[in-house]
């Protein structure tokens, strides 16, 4: 069951099946390290559930919810 990164509960791991918008953010999204096949240990979540932080290839990285919604996980 696919979903977008925003919906993953917090201490949960996931797998990236496919990054979803254009260019310089998808870039971005890339660029982060976040890409198919990569797994995402969610971390917590803010109080009004922006920004969401998540480990990803050894790091830590905050990631805004927009950007979160255009990464699809799988469990």
């Amino acid at each position: 069951m696919s979903m977008n990164l925003k919906n993953v509960k917090v201490g949960e791991t996931v797998t990236v099946v496919k990054l979803h918008g254009e260019g310089a953010i998808k870039r971005r999204i890339m660029d982060m390290g976040i890409t198919k096949g990569t797994e995402v240990y969610v971390r917590k979540v803010a109080p009004l559930g922006d920004p969401i932080e998540v480990t990803v290839r050894g790091y830590e990285l905050s990631i805004r919810k927009a950007d979160a919604e255009m990464i699809e996980v799988t469990q």
